[in-house]
């Protein structure tokens, strides 16, 4: 594929990120705290959140494994910390929560099927083939070492706050309360938070438009999501803190 043509493709799938961000305002996906039956058969949990993810770690490992993409260098480091976040998601996160008899929409799981194919694609297509190809120069300088940084620091972020809500379910025996620990005393969805500081990380060190549009994609899903979160946090608690933000700390 030349890559014009590559690059006018992901230039109309963020425009399709875009377009999708303001419905996730008005309609929040039905799963987790959010679910509902009404959208068609439901699914095992910790099955929904295998099926969904383990396409980006396949998919984008083929591409790489197919390609030439993976030398042990700096895109190396590329390609490991892409997929290092996919096995963390598809292979240890599922089995991690203690969810009972907690289902999720079959369409929800389908849907990021879709994302994850696309998405693992454009990236590993371009780290395997076209980054070489196109000469792009992969050479460690001061804005690939802060990328770095921000990309561990984001993951260590979303993962902290992931056990802790984890450990919070499994030591409450009343659904969900409020929590309190890490970043929770400012933002709503510190998880969420952590991972969009994780891709702009990785955006930082690839410098590639496949991974500026998943950056692009990241917020434009969990921006809502955050929000609709916020919301229910203070539909549902009273003493909910009035101080505290959605995702972004003081702003939003």
């Amino acid at each position: 594929m030349k890559i014009e043509v590559f690059n006018t493709l992901i230039w109309w799938w963020m425009t399709l990120g875009l377009i999708i961000m303001p419905l996730q305002f008005r309609i929040a996906a039905p799963y987790g705290r959010h679910t509902k039956t009404s959208w068609g058969p439901m699914i095992d949990n910790r099955v929904g959140w295998l099926v969904m993810e383990v396409p980006s770690l396949i998919i984008f490992s083929y591409f790489i494994i197919t390609g030439n993409g993976f030398t042990l260098d700096f895109r190396g480091l590329l390609c490991f910390s892409f997929a290092g976040h996919y096995i963390y998601r598809a292979l240890i996160f599922p089995m991690l929560i203690r969810t009972t008899n907690k289902k999720m929409p079959l369409a929800i799981a389908t849907s990021a099927i879709f994302f994850n194919t696309v998405n693992a694609s454009f990236n590993g297509y371009w780290l395997g083939s076209l980054s070489s190809e196109s000469g792009h120069s992969f050479v460690i300088g001061t804005f690939q070492i802060l990328g770095m940084i921000l990309f561990v620091t984001g993951f260590s972020i979303h993962f902290w706050h992931d056990r802790y809500l984890i450990r919070l379910r499994q030591e409450t025996s009343v659904g969900y309360v409020i929590p309190y620990g890490g970043l929770f005393k400012w933002v709503s969805c510190p998880n969420f938070l952590g991972e969009i500081i994780e891709w702009s990380g990785f955006a930082m060190m690839c410098w590639s438009l496949p991974a500026f549009s998943f950056l692009c994609w990241t917020c434009t899903n969990l921006i809502p999501r955050a929000w609709q979160h916020h919301r229910w946090y203070r539909e549902h608690f009273n003493d909910y803190p009035k101080s505290r933000k959605a995702i972004i700390p003081g702003i939003f």
